[in-house]
């Protein structure tokens, strides 16, 4: 067994693509319709064939209370991993990004959260 897919909500699906895309560097992966929303997933350029991340629209009243609590109480919805998490840092400030953590040490690993501008925290860590 092996994970291929995890999910963020997201208030608006083609906002999350232009954020999660320009702004953080993922590339398209499925963009097919589903129901009154898209199956809409992006991937690593790095690792096109590894895991997808669905941008998951938050319609159901329990996704949004979810999403809205866990933002509120500053938990990052997912985390992300980087080789370099300061020049990503320096990177996705100079393109807007607003980091609620600056890369901070904490033992072993470093960690930094964003906004995705979609109703997420988004933690990067380092190891």
């Amino acid at each position: 067994m092996r994970i291929t897919l995890s999910s963020v909500f997201v208030d608006d699906q083609a906002k999350a693509l232009k954020f999660y895309t320009e702004m953080l560097g993922f590339v398209l992966k499925v963009d097919m319709p589903a129901g009154g929303a898209r199956w809409l997933t992006v991937v690593s350029p790095d690792d096109p064939n590894g895991t997808q991340l669905l941008l998951e629209p938050n319609g159901h009243p329990a996704a949004t209370a979810y999403q809205k609590a866990i933002f509120a109480d500053g938990i990052p919805a997912t985390s992300f991993a980087s080789s370099d998490i300061q020049a990503e840092y320096e990177r996705m400030s100079a393109r807007g990004v607003v980091f609620r953590q600056k890369p901070t040490q904490m033992g072993p690993v470093t960690v930094a959260t964003f906004e995705d501008t979609c109703g997420n925290l988004i933690q990067m860590h380092q190891l």
